[in-house]
């Protein structure tokens, strides 16, 4: 065999070798398994798991920790064989970790399960399992432990000062904070509903992060932008998105607004309230309003004079007149931009002058014509009508009047109303009297009977011009002799003179009414009947020391009242003459002493003159019966 062939087969069998020896090597090392990362709540539990694969039983296992940076030295925090377990007393999880072992036979696997109870952030680290058999050989794992805190809501705060469009540089509109997250949450700023991004010129983030005393992270963010007029009515807010155990969650601030100032360009004056007729004695409001933020410095002007009672915005006009009519003129100036805009606003200042009739007050001669006119100088279109005793003559500024008469005669109203402006309304009246004697238009009138005191109203009412003189006259029918006339009561109308008197109605009289003037004389009469009180008074007695009875009268009744009196009047008059009877006859036995005599007295005093009356009276007729009986001088009638 050639030399080449003999180290070809020295390679081969050196490669077979080595072979053979990896091979034992991985059949007797240990196979770890543990899970790359563990996630975990701040203060929650942490589970662990480190799986091994072995014929038998893990003869140690021990666990370690290693946290994250330059130092790369390990902590035994656990140490386990057939024998010991140990749990470091000196490490910062004695008392927190709970360790548990299991081993399957039939399936050659073991695990050992490492529980951290009431986790810390500086819990995150990495976790070491070394498993060894019996064979002295090892296997590890290695597992990271994260730590997760949810952060508050995030709390928005905008500028309130307000940003201004002529700035160059982007300034700041607000600022988002959040507190206590972990990991690092992330902050992100929207603007309707789109997110900004840094830009430059236009959009600027700045952010800032705090780690407090206990770990935790506070993370706070700073908008600016480069401010537009349509900033003014755009939605700010700022979105937050943190880590958990599961995933990424996310939360929104409150939406806010931002004040913008920018320039005014345009000004619009306007009268309040819009779109109504104004009339004196209103009060307006001129107002002016700018395009800009904030509202410009305004000046009114008004027939080339500033009014200097303007209230910036507004121009208040409190009973306005006719002069107020006009343009007034607005006028604004910006500071910012040193930019004037004005615009203008007319009113009109509607009126109705007081009515002018003419002729004024007339008077007339019977058969003669008038006209009258009547007018009232307005700014609208006007309507006139005439009225007499509220009815409407006619709907016009003359009213013509014919051939006069005492129906003539009268207070007549002329009325201008403005259709349009309903409360723009005149009234003014005139007096028309027709000259002519006096005329007494009715008989006297006769009012209801005052049953008190027997009395009734007389009334005459006479017409005429000159207002005539009433004179009243009474005289008794029966006898012919005057009877005195009480005062009379005058009252003027717009055409007569109505008199009244009250007359009291005892008997029978005749009234007799006078209406005078410079041009005549009229007179009516009538004849008033007499009015007699109804009443019925009974008084009994047997001596001033005795008892008095009273029977008060009885009230008029119609129909038949008058039968019940006279029968109770018959009965009383029976019983009387019963009563009569029976002394009379005592008298004749001696069983009634006698004054006179000598006998004993049945009464110690004279009995009253008035012992025992009756008045009887009906509606036209009195009468009257007086029976006497003093000590039995005097017989009763029925004697």
């Amino acid at each position: 065999m050639s030399d080449q062939g003999d180290m070809t087969l020295r390679y081969i069998a050196l490669l077979i070798a080595g072979l053979s020896v990896l091979t034992c090597k991985t059949w007797a090392a240990v196979d770890v398994n543990m899970e790359d990362r563990v996630d975990v709540s701040l203060k929650g539990q942490a589970e662990i798991s480190c799986i091994y694969t072995l014929q038998e039983p893990a003869k140690m296992i021990v666990w370690f920790t290693k946290s994250p940076g330059r130092d790369q030295s390990r902590r035994r925090i656990y140490y386990y064989d057939d024998q010991n377990e140990i749990i470091d007393e000196g490490s910062e999880y004695a008392g927190r970790i709970n360790i548990t072992h299991f081993y399957d036979p039939q399936n050659k696997r073991g695990s050992a399960l490492l529980i951290i109870n009431n986790v810390q952030l500086s819990d995150q680290k990495e976790f070491i399992c070394t498993v060894h058999d019996v064979s002295a050989d090892i296997g590890e794992g290695h597992t990271r432990l994260q730590i997760f805190n949810s952060p508050s809501l995030p709390v928005i705060e905008g500028l309130h000062t307000g940003i201004s469009v002529t700035v160059e540089e982007p300034s700041k509109v607000a600022h988002c904070k959040v507190d206590d997250g972990y990991p690092r949450p992330n902050i992100t700023w929207y603007k309707d509903r789109f997110p900004l991004q840094q830009s430059d010129g236009e959009v600027k983030i700045s952010e800032s992060e705090t780690t407090k005393a206990n770990g935790l992270l506070t993370v706070e963010s700073d908008l600016y932008i480069k401010a537009q007029r349509t900033d003014k009515d755009a939605i700010f807010y700022c979105e937050v998105k943190y880590f958990v155990p599961s995933g990424v969650r996310m939360t929104e601030s409150n939406e806010i607004n931002i004040i913008v100032h920018y320039p005014t360009t345009e000004v619009t004056a306007y009268v309040s309230p819009p779109d109504r007729l104004i009339k004196e004695g209103d009060t307006v409001e001129i107002r002016c309003e700018g395009n800009g933020n904030p509202q410009p410095v305004f000046t009114f002007t008004h027939k080339g004079e500033e009014l200097d009672y303007a209230d910036n915005e507004m121009l208040r006009l409190e009973n306005v007149t006719r002069s107020a009519s006009g343009m007034y003129l607005c006028q604004s100036f910006d500071f910012d931009s040193g930019s004037v805009s004005e615009d203008s606003a007319n009113i009109t200042v509607h009126y109705l002058d007081q009515i002018v009739v003419t002729p004024k007050e007339t008077v007339l001669s019977q058969g003669e014509d008038l006209t009258l006119t009547c007018n009232a100088l307005s700014s609208l279109p006007t309507l006139t009508a005439w009225y007499k005793d509220g009815t409407r003559l006619v709907e016009r500024h003359v009213l013509e009047l014919h051939n006069a008469s005492y129906d003539t005669a009268g207070l007549y109203m002329c009325e201008v109303t403005v259709p349009s402006l309903t409360e723009l309304r005149e009234q003014k009246s005139v007096q028309i009297s027709v000259r002519g004697k006096p005329k007494i238009t009715e008989e006297i009138a006769v009012g209801p009977v005052n049953k008190a005191d027997r009395s009734v109203n007389l009334t005459c009412y006479a017409e005429g011009y000159p207002f005539p003189t009433i004179t009243w006259t009474l005289s008794d029918k029966r006898t012919g002799q005057p009877v005195p006339v009480p005062e009379a009561e005058n009252q003027r109308t717009d055409t007569g003179i109505l008199s009244m008197i009250s007359v009291r109605t005892t008997s029978e009289l005749t009234a007799k009414c006078s209406a005078a003037n410079e041009l005549g004389t009229e007179d009516v009469s009538r004849k008033i009947e007499a009015f007699a009180r109804v009443a019925t008074t009974i008084t009994q007695a047997t001596s001033t020391k005795g008892t008095r009875l009273t029977v008060p009268p009885k009230q008029q009744h119609t129909g038949g009242g008058s039968g019940v009196i006279i029968a109770i009047i018959i009965i009383c008059l029976l019983l009387i003459a019963i009563l009569g009877s029976v002394l009379y006859f005592l008298y004749k036995k001696g069983k009634l002493p006698c004054g006179r005599s000598g006998k004993q007295d049945f009464t110690k005093e004279k009995a009253s003159k008035d012992d025992i009356v009756m008045e009887m009276k009906s509606g036209k007729s009195e009468e009257a019966v007086l029976l006497q009986g003093v000590n039995g001088d005097k017989k009763s009638p029925t004697e």
